[in-house]
């Protein structure tokens, strides 16, 4: 059986009762193997198929089992107990791929895929699920999110938060392609997909409910940013301006995005040249 149908038919059997208690080597073996196969980036928690960004739906349900059928445990790190139902992600394999984490800090849970010639910078954390592509930076305190999906050469600005989209299963997680750099402070929610060679400025905010306007194709766009665009913060007019309770209008964030300019670029360049 492949490991897909393994996931489905476990997920099966924690809906007809099996609990954490009941769980065995087998069981736990299979996990592992999930865990492994995310790590090496066999599988992923979502993929791009005919142009949109889809879930994987199993991938996301064998990431849900190893809560469920896990129980918490007393570990240990760097000289310090914690307890959780997932142990950290091994980190032997990083060095020999070029791949730099630095220490007391740089946090990497099980499950979690890291790919080469990528940079951690402590403090960071990566969630299990999560896909970090080959040549990416995650700077200090950045957190990418369970099952995000984070492609390769990205820039993560420090203070960065990758939201993760866990429940529902049929939900895609939060993407950002290839190329992207995310300036300090960003943060990206609820499965809101940033475009591939994007510039997004330092503080946006990114998430569905919060309108983007694309003044390149000229038109007002929810969830996503279409690549190759420089994105920022800007206030526009809410539909409340005119309330009493408002001295001077009531304004609410929205996203302004327009052509990557050629300064944008080569200013980017330079940040990747120095590190």
């Amino acid at each position: 059986m492949s490991l897909e149908s393994d996931i489905d038919t476990l997920w099966q059997r924690t809906d007809d009762g099996l609990t954490a208690g009941d769980a065995g080597s087998e069981e736990r073996d299979l996990l592992d193997r999930f865990l492994d196969a995310l790590e090496t980036g066999e599988v992923r928690a979502a993929e791009k198929r005919d142009g949109d960004w889809q879930a994987n739906e199993w991938v996301k349900r064998g990431v849900l089992l190893n809560f469920s059928l896990r129980e918490t445990q007393r570990r240990e790190y760097g000289g310090v107990d914690y307890h959780d139902v997932l142990p950290l992600r091994r980190t032997d394999d990083l060095g020999e791929r070029g791949t730099r984490n630095t220490p007391d800090g740089t946090v990497i849970r099980r499950g979690a895929h890291v790919g080469s010639d990528a940079i951690l910078m402590s403090p960071s954390f990566v969630n299990a699920g999560a896909h970090v592509g080959d040549g990416t930076l995650v700077d200090s305190c950045d957190t990418v999110g369970s099952c995000a999906q984070v492609g390769a050469d990205v820039k993560l600005g420090a203070n960065t938060l990758i939201g993760g989209v866990l429940e529902p299963v049929e939900d895609a997680p939060v993407v950002i392609e290839d190329g992207v750099s995310l300036g300090a402070g960003c943060r990206v929610t609820s499965g809101f997909v940033v475009g591939h060679d994007s510039v997004v400025g330092e503080n946006t905010l990114l998430t569905p409910r919060i309108p983007v306007y694309d003044l390149v194709e000229e038109e007002i766009i929810y969830g996503r940013l279409p690549p190759e665009r420089r994105a920022f913060t800007r206030f526009v007019e809410s539909s409340i301006g005119d309330h009493d309770l408002f001295d001077g209008g009531a304004y609410k964030p929205a996203v302004v995005a327009t052509d990557v300019e050629d300064r944008t670029l080569e200013a980017t360049e330079r940040e990747e040249a120095l590190r």
